[in-house]
Protein backbone atom coordinates (compact mmCIF):
# COMPACT_ATOMS: atom_id res chain seq x y z
CA UNK A 1 0.00 0.00 0.00
CA UNK A 2 1.20 3.41 -1.17
CA UNK A 3 2.23 6.14 1.72
CA UNK A 4 -0.59 8.49 2.27
CA UNK A 5 1.53 11.18 1.00
CA UNK A 6 2.76 9.41 -2.30
CA UNK A 7 -1.27 8.72 -2.82
CA UNK A 8 -1.64 12.20 -2.52
CA UNK A 9 0.60 13.15 -4.98
CA UNK A 10 0.01 10.33 -7.08
CA UNK A 11 -3.80 11.71 -7.18
CA UNK A 12 -2.69 14.97 -7.90
CA UNK A 13 -0.99 13.77 -11.29
CA UNK A 14 -3.80 11.73 -12.37
CA UNK A 15 -6.03 15.24 -11.85
CA UNK A 16 -3.35 17.40 -13.92
CA UNK A 17 -3.19 14.89 -16.72
CA UNK A 18 -7.18 14.25 -17.24
CA UNK A 19 -7.13 18.24 -17.07
CA UNK A 20 -4.15 18.54 -20.10
CA UNK A 21 -6.04 15.96 -21.85
CA UNK A 22 -9.22 17.16 -21.43
CA UNK A 23 -7.74 20.96 -22.94
CA UNK A 24 -6.74 21.73 -26.30
CA UNK A 25 -3.30 23.06 -26.46
CA UNK A 26 -3.52 26.15 -26.40
CA UNK A 27 -0.89 28.33 -28.52
CA UNK A 28 0.48 32.01 -28.17
CA UNK A 29 2.39 34.63 -30.31
CA UNK A 30 4.73 37.53 -29.28
CA UNK A 31 5.49 40.47 -31.99
CA UNK A 32 5.90 43.79 -31.69
CA UNK A 33 3.48 46.30 -32.97
CA UNK A 34 3.69 49.93 -34.35
CA UNK A 35 0.73 52.06 -34.57
CA UNK A 36 1.65 55.81 -36.34
CA UNK A 37 -0.35 58.11 -38.35
CA UNK A 38 0.57 61.75 -39.69
CA UNK A 39 -2.50 64.55 -39.26
CA UNK A 40 -2.12 66.77 -42.49
CA UNK A 41 -3.13 70.07 -43.82
CA UNK A 42 -3.79 71.41 -40.77
CA UNK A 43 -5.08 75.32 -41.13
CA UNK A 44 -2.90 77.82 -38.85
CA UNK A 45 -4.99 78.44 -35.68
CA UNK A 46 -7.25 76.07 -36.17
CA UNK A 47 -8.93 73.76 -32.87
CA UNK A 48 -7.00 70.57 -32.73
CA UNK A 49 -8.34 67.49 -31.13
CA UNK A 50 -7.56 63.64 -31.55
CA UNK A 51 -8.66 60.27 -30.21
CA UNK A 52 -5.83 57.28 -30.13
CA UNK A 53 -7.46 53.72 -29.35
CA UNK A 54 -5.02 52.57 -26.82
CA UNK A 55 -4.49 48.37 -26.67
CA UNK A 56 -4.59 46.82 -23.33
CA UNK A 57 -4.57 43.76 -21.59
CA UNK A 58 -7.06 41.31 -20.66
CA UNK A 59 -7.07 37.56 -20.38
CA UNK A 60 -5.98 36.74 -24.39
CA UNK A 61 -3.30 39.44 -24.72
CA UNK A 62 -0.55 40.88 -22.21
CA UNK A 63 0.17 44.43 -24.17
CA UNK A 64 2.97 46.60 -22.35
CA UNK A 65 3.10 50.30 -24.15
CA UNK A 66 7.28 50.54 -24.81
CA UNK A 67 6.64 54.02 -26.52
CA UNK A 68 4.39 56.52 -26.95
CA UNK A 69 5.16 59.80 -29.11
CA UNK A 70 3.66 63.27 -30.54
CA UNK A 71 3.55 66.48 -31.34
CA UNK A 72 1.65 67.53 -28.74
CA UNK A 73 1.03 66.19 -25.12
CA UNK A 74 -0.33 62.73 -24.79
CA UNK A 75 -3.14 62.32 -22.05
CA UNK A 76 -4.88 58.61 -21.10
CA UNK A 77 -8.27 58.48 -20.52
CA UNK A 78 -10.27 55.03 -19.20
CA UNK A 79 -13.90 54.80 -21.61
CA UNK A 80 -16.82 53.10 -18.96
CA UNK A 81 -19.22 51.79 -21.42
CA UNK A 82 -16.57 48.83 -22.78
CA UNK A 83 -13.26 49.12 -20.99
CA UNK A 84 -11.65 50.42 -23.66
CA UNK A 85 -8.81 53.33 -23.07
CA UNK A 86 -7.70 56.02 -25.13
CA UNK A 87 -5.01 58.37 -25.83
CA UNK A 88 -6.19 62.09 -26.14
CA UNK A 89 -4.73 65.37 -27.56
CA UNK A 90 -5.96 68.45 -28.40
CA UNK A 91 -4.50 72.61 -29.19
CA UNK A 92 -6.60 75.01 -29.07
CA UNK A 93 -4.54 77.25 -31.74
CA UNK A 94 -2.34 74.77 -34.23
CA UNK A 95 1.11 76.08 -34.63
CA UNK A 96 1.97 73.10 -37.52
CA UNK A 97 0.73 71.71 -40.80
CA UNK A 98 0.84 68.27 -39.64
CA UNK A 99 1.14 66.92 -36.56
CA UNK A 100 2.74 63.16 -35.69
CA UNK A 101 1.61 60.32 -33.49
CA UNK A 102 3.64 57.14 -32.71
CA UNK A 103 2.72 54.03 -30.15
CA UNK A 104 4.41 50.85 -30.03
CA UNK A 105 3.62 47.81 -28.55
CA UNK A 106 5.34 44.38 -26.80
CA UNK A 107 2.37 41.72 -26.99
CA UNK A 108 1.96 38.06 -26.05
CA UNK A 109 -1.50 37.10 -27.81
CA UNK A 110 -2.93 33.86 -26.56
CA UNK A 111 -5.00 31.23 -28.51
CA UNK A 112 -8.39 31.56 -27.12
CA UNK A 113 -10.79 28.49 -26.78
CA UNK A 114 -14.25 27.94 -25.50
CA UNK A 115 -15.70 25.36 -27.79
CA UNK A 116 -14.31 21.74 -29.35
CA UNK A 117 -16.35 20.23 -32.46
CA UNK A 118 -19.45 22.97 -31.01
CA UNK A 119 -18.78 21.35 -27.16
CA UNK A 120 -17.25 23.35 -24.35
CA UNK A 121 -13.94 22.67 -23.62
CA UNK A 122 -13.74 19.74 -21.09
CA UNK A 123 -17.64 18.62 -21.70
CA UNK A 124 -16.39 16.98 -25.20
CA UNK A 125 -13.80 15.06 -22.78
CA UNK A 126 -16.14 13.87 -20.40
CA UNK A 127 -14.97 16.11 -17.90
CA UNK A 128 -16.89 19.36 -15.98
CA UNK A 129 -15.33 22.64 -17.49
CA UNK A 130 -13.87 25.16 -14.87
CA UNK A 131 -16.49 27.52 -12.94
CA UNK A 132 -17.57 30.66 -14.93
CA UNK A 133 -17.04 33.88 -13.66
CA UNK A 134 -20.82 35.76 -13.99
CA UNK A 135 -20.98 38.49 -15.63
CA UNK A 136 -23.25 41.42 -14.18
CA UNK A 137 -26.60 41.51 -16.03
CA UNK A 138 -26.28 45.55 -16.74
CA UNK A 139 -23.39 44.48 -18.95
CA UNK A 140 -25.11 41.68 -20.46
CA UNK A 141 -28.28 43.81 -21.39
CA UNK A 142 -26.15 46.30 -23.42
CA UNK A 143 -25.31 43.62 -25.13
CA UNK A 144 -28.41 42.32 -26.05
CA UNK A 145 -29.46 46.09 -27.40
CA UNK A 146 -29.86 47.36 -30.77
CA UNK A 147 -26.69 49.77 -32.13
CA UNK A 148 -27.78 52.27 -34.45
CA UNK A 149 -26.35 50.00 -37.88
CA UNK A 150 -27.18 46.86 -35.71
CA UNK A 151 -31.10 45.90 -35.32
CA UNK A 152 -32.49 42.96 -33.95
CA UNK A 153 -36.35 43.64 -35.12
CA UNK A 154 -37.40 43.19 -38.55
CA UNK A 155 -35.49 41.38 -41.09
CA UNK A 156 -32.35 40.22 -38.77
CA UNK A 157 -35.24 38.82 -36.55
CA UNK A 158 -37.04 37.26 -38.69
CA UNK A 159 -34.05 35.25 -40.10
CA UNK A 160 -33.09 34.43 -36.66
CA UNK A 161 -36.49 33.03 -35.77
CA UNK A 162 -35.93 31.11 -39.58
CA UNK A 163 -32.43 30.13 -39.06
CA UNK A 164 -33.20 28.66 -35.79
CA UNK A 165 -36.78 27.30 -36.02
CA UNK A 166 -35.16 23.58 -34.90
CA UNK A 167 -32.90 24.90 -31.90
CA UNK A 168 -33.68 23.96 -28.63
CA UNK A 169 -30.47 25.74 -26.94
CA UNK A 170 -29.21 28.85 -26.81
CA UNK A 171 -25.83 27.25 -28.07
CA UNK A 172 -27.77 25.61 -30.96
CA UNK A 173 -29.50 28.80 -31.97
CA UNK A 174 -25.89 30.27 -32.02
CA UNK A 175 -24.51 27.78 -34.01
CA UNK A 176 -27.38 28.12 -36.37
CA UNK A 177 -26.55 31.78 -36.72
CA UNK A 178 -23.28 30.92 -37.28
CA UNK A 179 -23.65 28.52 -39.90
CA UNK A 180 -25.91 30.84 -41.95
CA UNK A 181 -24.01 33.70 -41.96
CA UNK A 182 -20.96 31.37 -43.40
CA UNK A 183 -23.15 29.99 -46.00
CA UNK A 184 -24.90 33.03 -47.10
CA UNK A 185 -22.30 36.08 -46.70
CA UNK A 186 -19.41 35.99 -49.54
CA UNK A 187 -16.32 37.88 -48.47
CA UNK A 188 -16.37 40.49 -51.23
CA UNK A 189 -14.99 44.25 -50.71
CA UNK A 190 -16.45 45.51 -54.18
CA UNK A 191 -18.60 48.49 -54.75
CA UNK A 192 -19.68 50.61 -52.36
CA UNK A 193 -21.64 49.86 -48.68
CA UNK A 194 -18.99 47.57 -47.63
CA UNK A 195 -17.25 47.87 -44.24
CA UNK A 196 -19.79 49.89 -42.24
CA UNK A 197 -21.28 47.01 -40.42
CA UNK A 198 -24.67 47.79 -41.47
CA UNK A 199 -26.44 44.82 -40.74
CA UNK A 200 -30.07 45.69 -43.02
CA UNK A 201 -27.39 46.25 -46.23
CA UNK A 202 -25.39 43.03 -45.06
CA UNK A 203 -28.64 40.81 -45.39
CA UNK A 204 -29.73 42.41 -48.72
CA UNK A 205 -26.15 42.52 -50.44
CA UNK A 206 -25.22 39.04 -49.19
CA UNK A 207 -21.69 40.21 -49.23
CA UNK A 208 -18.80 42.42 -47.45
CA UNK A 209 -16.10 42.41 -45.03
CA UNK A 210 -15.29 41.03 -41.30
CA UNK A 211 -17.85 43.93 -39.91
CA UNK A 212 -20.52 43.23 -41.96
CA UNK A 213 -20.18 39.47 -41.83
CA UNK A 214 -20.34 40.11 -37.63
CA UNK A 215 -22.78 42.40 -37.77
CA UNK A 216 -25.46 40.43 -39.35
CA UNK A 217 -24.61 37.45 -36.64
CA UNK A 218 -24.71 40.18 -33.80
CA UNK A 219 -28.48 41.05 -35.20
CA UNK A 220 -29.28 37.33 -35.36
CA UNK A 221 -27.93 36.71 -32.33
CA UNK A 222 -29.38 39.39 -30.54
CA UNK A 223 -33.04 38.96 -32.07
CA UNK A 224 -32.76 35.29 -29.86
CA UNK A 225 -32.04 37.35 -26.68
CA UNK A 226 -28.26 35.87 -27.04
CA UNK A 227 -26.03 38.85 -25.86
CA UNK A 228 -23.37 39.58 -28.52
CA UNK A 229 -20.56 41.84 -28.78
CA UNK A 230 -18.35 43.22 -31.22
CA UNK A 231 -14.08 43.75 -31.13
CA UNK A 232 -11.67 44.63 -33.36
CA UNK A 233 -8.28 45.09 -33.83
CA UNK A 234 -5.76 44.03 -36.44
CA UNK A 235 -4.74 41.22 -38.13
CA UNK A 236 -1.24 39.34 -38.27
CA UNK A 237 -0.66 37.44 -41.26
CA UNK A 238 0.42 33.46 -40.00
CA UNK A 239 2.84 33.42 -43.12
CA UNK A 240 4.64 36.32 -42.32
CA UNK A 241 7.15 37.10 -38.88
CA UNK A 242 6.97 40.95 -39.94
CA UNK A 243 4.73 43.12 -42.46
CA UNK A 244 3.26 46.13 -42.63
CA UNK A 245 -0.73 45.72 -41.49
CA UNK A 246 -3.20 47.60 -44.30
CA UNK A 247 -5.93 47.70 -42.23
CA UNK A 248 -8.24 46.16 -39.74
CA UNK A 249 -9.98 43.22 -38.37
CA UNK A 250 -12.72 42.49 -36.24
CA UNK A 251 -14.67 39.73 -34.74
CA UNK A 252 -17.63 38.46 -32.35
CA UNK A 253 -18.31 36.83 -29.01
CA UNK A 254 -21.39 35.49 -27.95
CA UNK A 255 -22.34 34.68 -24.12
CA UNK A 256 -24.18 31.32 -22.61
CA UNK A 257 -24.72 31.66 -19.20
CA UNK A 258 -22.64 28.39 -17.91
CA UNK A 259 -20.14 28.90 -20.49
CA UNK A 260 -18.69 32.64 -20.48
CA UNK A 261 -17.89 34.46 -23.63
CA UNK A 262 -17.52 32.41 -26.51
CA UNK A 263 -15.50 33.76 -29.56
CA UNK A 264 -16.45 33.45 -33.29
CA UNK A 265 -14.40 35.07 -36.38
CA UNK A 266 -17.16 33.93 -39.38
CA UNK A 267 -15.11 35.96 -42.17
CA UNK A 268 -11.92 33.89 -41.33
CA UNK A 269 -13.81 30.62 -41.53
CA UNK A 270 -15.20 31.95 -44.71
CA UNK A 271 -11.72 32.63 -45.98
CA UNK A 272 -10.52 29.26 -44.83
CA UNK A 273 -13.43 26.96 -44.72
CA UNK A 274 -10.93 23.93 -43.56
CA UNK A 275 -11.00 26.36 -40.27
CA UNK A 276 -15.41 26.50 -40.27
CA UNK A 277 -15.57 24.18 -37.02
CA UNK A 278 -12.44 25.72 -35.29
CA UNK A 279 -13.73 29.72 -35.39
CA UNK A 280 -17.28 28.70 -33.85
CA UNK A 281 -15.73 28.62 -30.23
CA UNK A 282 -12.25 29.82 -31.05
CA UNK A 283 -9.84 32.78 -31.93
CA UNK A 284 -6.04 32.38 -33.35
CA UNK A 285 -3.35 33.76 -31.88
CA UNK A 286 -3.30 36.20 -35.54
CA UNK A 287 -4.71 39.21 -34.17
CA UNK A 288 -4.31 41.85 -31.54
CA UNK A 289 -7.30 43.23 -30.23
CA UNK A 290 -7.69 47.33 -29.82
CA UNK A 291 -11.37 48.08 -28.96
CA UNK A 292 -15.34 46.85 -28.60
CA UNK A 293 -18.43 48.16 -28.69
CA UNK A 294 -20.38 50.36 -31.68
CA UNK A 295 -22.02 53.50 -31.37
CA UNK A 296 -19.22 54.87 -28.75
CA UNK A 297 -19.13 57.90 -27.01
CA UNK A 298 -15.80 58.81 -26.47
CA UNK A 299 -14.49 60.47 -23.11
CA UNK A 300 -13.23 63.62 -23.76
CA UNK A 301 -16.78 63.68 -25.01
CA UNK A 302 -16.20 64.16 -29.21
CA UNK A 303 -18.44 67.04 -30.86
CA UNK A 304 -19.56 64.72 -33.39
CA UNK A 305 -21.78 61.85 -33.34
CA UNK A 306 -21.04 57.79 -31.50
CA UNK A 307 -18.21 55.96 -33.59
CA UNK A 308 -19.95 53.43 -35.44
CA UNK A 309 -16.76 51.37 -34.98
CA UNK A 310 -13.14 52.62 -33.47
CA UNK A 311 -9.67 51.30 -34.20
CA UNK A 312 -8.13 54.02 -36.70
CA UNK A 313 -7.28 57.62 -34.79
CA UNK A 314 -10.45 59.87 -34.76
CA UNK A 315 -9.73 63.34 -35.58
CA UNK A 316 -11.98 66.34 -35.32
CA UNK A 317 -10.87 70.41 -36.70
CA UNK A 318 -13.39 72.95 -35.37
CA UNK A 319 -15.58 70.55 -33.82
CA UNK A 320 -15.98 68.19 -37.19
CA UNK A 321 -14.69 65.23 -38.20
CA UNK A 322 -11.41 65.68 -39.99
CA UNK A 323 -10.38 62.75 -42.89
CA UNK A 324 -6.97 63.61 -43.83
CA UNK A 325 -4.90 61.61 -41.70
CA UNK A 326 -2.26 59.08 -42.87
CA UNK A 327 -1.91 55.80 -41.32
CA UNK A 328 1.22 52.98 -40.94
CA UNK A 329 0.69 49.93 -39.24
CA UNK A 330 3.32 47.14 -38.80
CA UNK A 331 4.42 44.47 -36.47
CA UNK A 332 7.12 42.31 -35.75
CA UNK A 333 7.35 38.95 -34.39
CA UNK A 334 9.78 38.30 -31.38
CA UNK A 335 12.09 35.49 -31.23
CA UNK A 336 11.87 34.20 -34.66
CA UNK A 337 13.79 35.01 -38.15
CA UNK A 338 12.39 38.31 -38.88
CA UNK A 339 14.56 40.61 -40.91
CA UNK A 340 13.86 44.42 -41.10
CA UNK A 341 10.25 45.44 -39.98
CA UNK A 342 8.00 46.87 -42.94
CA UNK A 343 6.87 50.24 -42.93
CA UNK A 344 5.58 53.10 -44.94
Amino acid sequence: MLPRRSLILLIAISSLTAFAQSAPVQNERKFNFHYAFTVKNIGAGERVRIWIPLAHSDAWQDVKVTAKSGDLPLKQFAQTEYGNEVLYVETSKADKAEYRFSVDYDVVRREHIVLVDGKPVGEKAGTKAGKVQPVPKVELARFLEPDRLVPITGVPAQLAEQETKGATTQLEKAKDIYDYVFRTMKYDKTGTGWGHGDTLWACDSKHGNCTDFHSVFISMARAERIPARFQIGFPLPADKHSAEIPGYHCWAEFYLPNVGWVPVDISEAWKHPEKHDYFFGAHDVNRFQFTQGRDLKLKPAQDGPPLNYFVYPYVEIGGKEYPNVSITFSFEDVGAETGVSASR
